[in-house]
């Protein structure tokens, strides 16, 4: 569900940015998936390329980088914008669609239906609040809060939290932060968390209570603040990180410092007359989503949530050379006519990869 912009800019950032804006709209206006994932992934591979693109040819030579994006990098470095973005800029369905997907809870289709009733901006959300479900109203209230990501420091805070939080519900359960976080990303769109118990398995019968008392327990703590939606496995949310001594939320405090110049004429050089020290309020504000998973699926979900969805792809692409079918719940062989067999046993990652044959790759290495 990231929909929130870069902490800072790569040396490909213009290029990226670009790939990303392109991506949006196929999926959002034209809800053309697989020019969707063409483009993001273009912009994954050349978001962690370390020097400057200077040609199309150069971004060629990455792998997910094609002819057609290879000439619309070779545009924007000589021209140093795209005309097809220009195009879509300049229609006002298309950009309405695009921003408000960026609205929690609102899709395509949702967009469309609202850009139809002439509903274009926050202020055309806010003033039709009657319109929106409950998600969209949790996502128009927190949209500036979600569009920022979350710093890695604030980050391991938040993991401290649920991890000891989880435990004191019940020291048998096991928890793991997935996505970019598990890879060591410096910043985090969200917080995504899958949760087992050994009492629960695929042949299990629904058992609410083990997700449904930890949500409980990080209200409590007032750790989840709102509730987008709660079913029997999966919980979508709102978090941020409470106050260790009571409880309650607390700002985090950035010193901005501000000076006074004068001009001394005598000595024809500026002076500090005044140094004035202003706190600014900041306020991780989160979305959080938690997944129960039955304990004998715990490690394919983990290994397909951490990401990242290009190494995803190659390992799938990998186990089938190895007559293996893996997805987020189960590794199986294949047998000679396709059909694939009865879930292997997984006790941990490195299962998966010892199955197929392939050598153990630690998340931090999982980006591509």
């Amino acid at each position: 569900m990231s929909k929130r912009k870069a902490p800072q800019e790569s040396p490909n950032q213009g290029i990226t940015d670009f790939l990303t804006e392109l991506a949006n709209y196929e999926r959002n206006v034209n809800r053309a998936i697989h020019k969707y994932n063409a483009y993001r992934k273009a912009a994954s591979v050349i978001s962690r390329y370390p020097s400057r693109i200077r040609s199309g040819a150069e971004a060629k030579k990455l792998d997910g980088v094609g002819a057609k994006i290879a000439e619309k990098i070779d545009e924007f470095l000589s021209t140093g914008k795209l005309r097809k973005l220009e195009k879509i800029r300049q229609d006002d369905t298309s950009a309405s669609i695009n921003f408000l997907t960026r609205v929690t809870g609102i899709g395509p289709a949702a967009a469309r239906k609202f850009v139809e009733e002439g509903i274009k901006t926050l202020e055309d959300l806010r003033k039709n609040e009657h319109k929106l479900t409950h998600h969209q109203r949790i996502g128009l209230k927190y949209f500036e809060d979600f569009e920022k990501r979350i710093p890695r420091e604030e980050m391991l805070q938040m993991q401290e939290i649920v991890l000891k939080e989880v435990k004191n519900v019940d020291p048998n359960y096991i928890a793991t932060v997935c996505g970019s976080f598990r890879r060591g990303a410096e910043s985090s769109g969200d917080m995504d968390i899958l949760l087992t118990h050994p009492t629960f398995t695929s042949e299990s019968s629904k058992q609410s209570k083990l997700l449904h008392q930890v949500i409980e327990q990080l209200e409590k703590v007032h750790f989840v603040t709102d509730v987008l939606s709660k079913g029997d496995t999966k919980f979508m949310g709102v978090c941020q990180l409470p106050n260790k001594e009571d409880g309650t939320s607390y700002p985090h405090r950035r010193i901005d410092i501000r000076y006074t110049f004068q001009y001394m004429k005598n000595l024809s050089i500026f002076c500090v007359t005044d140094i004035c020290f202003k706190f600014c309020i900041q306020i991780s504000i989160s979305v959080f989503k938690i997944r129960l998973i039955p304990k004998d699926q715990y490690y394919c979900g983990v290994l397909y949530f951490t990401g990242s969805d290009i190494f995803n792809k190659n390992m799938r692409a990998h186990a089938l050379e190895m007559g293996f079918t893996i997805n987020e719940y189960t590794i199986r062989p294949l047998g000679v006519t396709g059909v694939a067999g009865e879930a292997l046993p997984v006790e941990c990652e490195r299962d998966i990869f010892d199955y197929i044959q392939w050598k153990y790759r630690e998340p931090k290495d999982r980006s591509e």
